[in-house]
């Protein structure tokens, strides 16, 4: 049987479900969970149950996930729900440092925020109403993130915390087991950001690392230290690897020394004396962190700016991965609840970065105003650098920066959900009375004129997808104009893939309408 075949017949099965046409679809009933049919037997789909979003049943066949409408519809099995008194649920997998650390206490403040009590147990989070029925559930599962992408790809789990993107191969795989296309925003949501930060010694002289020499560390050629990692149940390190290493032929080596966890890898590079790892912002502890620099005199750090900026080029988005079905609405209201203010006051105070924009004043950047000067080459002219200044000055910048995949015009994972947050915040009437500025730049490879052209390029398809997200226009009170200037404000050295990638993009600047 071709793939080719089997997508062809899925699909066909999908829509004699939803339609009610009619086609038998007979499965082993004895090998199934629960068997649906319809009158006259006109239809039956026979599997395991899924989900309910209050009109419509998901059920994983043999050919697939199939969705109908419940109504009409019998249940035959023991598993067979009550669709009456149905609970809404949303039973997540992945990774334990949003799985333990985060969403428990995201859930507690949802369920303030909405009038419930929680009751946790080793089932999972049971928020009540107060007459004590229970309104909506949601089971947390920490697993590897293999294990837990293959728990979500056959239905086991609504949705998959990731710490890394999924790869091309995994897309596929979803794809196929009907998941739908898990790279569109509305589909990988974005919960908050965390990174990885090179670290050595406590008393090692070192303090920062060229991207080159780190993945050379990593790849075994380095010589330079003894690399300590821990176990990658998470996934932060395939991320690192998939975006660092393998685009350049590298891949990851064994470990001078590899840790079960971060409680006896810490001390081990704290204490040696030229140990170095990778570990997420926020766990460095004793040991020292190192900035990445480049040839040009530019360096980045990990700090709470530029990982909301995404200017330190080893930020991660944390994933919340959601089939392309409908949610019931319990759990539409949760997830997109996860979007609020409230959330992101969570989302800070356990450590991570969190979506919310926050400004950014041209006094306070300085050191990137002086950067722009000492890095200016012969076509960045006196006058351009003066005309930015010029456009910029009565402005503020906001944190919300838009990037590029590699080689595409296509906006990266972050900045498809920066453009949904930032949409959200103007239908919620946050930039009302506000002149907002796309401002765009470039890397400074070929001539400076071509530049300027293709920043403005860019910060046009940001205009676009920002409208699209709004429904095809702005409201009344919010104007939107874009602005370019090239290479004229470099973040990074242009010597390497991710330093070019990290100056192309387009900023939001924001100042009150006259």
């Amino acid at each position: 049987m071709t793939s080719t075949w089997f997508n062809k017949a899925n699909r066909f099965l999908k829509c004699a479900a939803v339609l009610v046409a009619h086609f038998a679809f007979v499965a082993d009933a004895a090998a199934q969970d629960v068997t649906y049919r319809s009158e006259n037997d006109a239809v039956t789909v026979a599997g395991r149950f899924v989900a309910f979003d209050g009109e419509n049943v998901s059920v994983a066949s043999d050919a697939g996930l199939i969705t109908f409408r419940a109504d009409g519809m019998t249940c035959e099995g023991t598993n067979c729900p009550d669709l009456e008194r149905y609970v809404a649920a949303l039973r997540l997998v992945g990774a334990a440092r949003m799985g333990d650390l985060l969403l428990p206490a995201l859930i507690d403040v949802y369920a303030r925020d909405n009038g419930l009590n929680v009751r946790e147990d080793v089932q999972g989070f049971h928020l009540l109403r107060s007459d004590g029925t229970i309104a909506f559930e949601i089971s947390i599962a920490i697993e590897p993130q293999d294990q837990a992408f293959s728990k979500f790809a056959n239905h086991s789990a609504d949705a998959l915390l990731s710490m890394r993107e999924l790869r091309d191969s995994e897309l596929a795989i979803a794809a196929d087991a009907g998941l739908g296309p898990l790279n569109l925003a509305r589909n990988a949501r974005i919960l908050a950001l965390d990174a990885l930060v090179p670290v050595v010694s406590a008393t090692s002289n070192v303090r920062s690392i060229s991207m080159a020499d780190l993945t050379a560390e990593l790849a075994g050629t380095g010589g330079q230290f003894e690399v300590h990692l821990q176990a990658d149940t998470e996934g932060q390190i395939q991320g690192f690897e998939d975006r660092f290493m393998r685009p350049f032929g590298l891949q990851l080596a064994d470990p001078s020394t590899s840790h079960e966890d971060l409680d006896s890898l810490l001390p081990a590079v704290a204490q040696g004396a030229n140990g170095l790892s990778l570990v997420p912002f926020g766990a460095t502890q004793n040991t020292q962190p190192l900035a990445l620099n480049g040839p040009c005199g530019l360096q980045a750090e990990a700090r709470f700016l530029t990982m909301k900026t995404e200017d330190y080029p080893l930020t991660f988005p944390m994933f919340i991965y959601l089939p392309q079905r409908r949610q019931h609405p319990q759990v539409v209201d949760f997830l997109d609840w996860l979007r609020s203010p409230s959330a992101q006051l969570v989302i800070r105070r356990a450590g991570f970065v969190d979506l919310a924009a926050v400004p950014i004043p041209l006094a306070n950047q300085g050191e990137r105003l002086a950067n722009a000067i000492t890095n200016a080459g012969t076509e960045v002219p006196l006058v351009e650098l003066q005309r930015m200044v010029r456009v910029l000055s009565p402005r503020v910048r906001m944190s919300s920066t838009f990037r590029f995949e590699p080689g595409s015009t296509r906006l990266d994972g972050q900045s498809r959900s920066n453009v949904m947050q930032l949409a959200q915040a103007i239908r919620d009437g946050r930039f009302g009375g506000r002149e907002l500025m796309l401002v765009g730049f470039s890397d400074g490879r070929g001539p400076a004129a071509a530049n300027r052209d293709l920043s403005s390029a860019r910060a046009e398809a940001v205009l676009r997808d920002l409208s699209r997200a709004l429904g095809g226009s702005f409201p009344a009170n919010v104007q939107v104009e874009t602005e370019a200037f090239g290479e004229a404000l470099p973040m990074a050295c242009d010597d390497t893939i991710w330093g070019q990638q990290t100056n192309r993009r387009v900023e939001l600047w924001v100042r009150d309408a006259p």
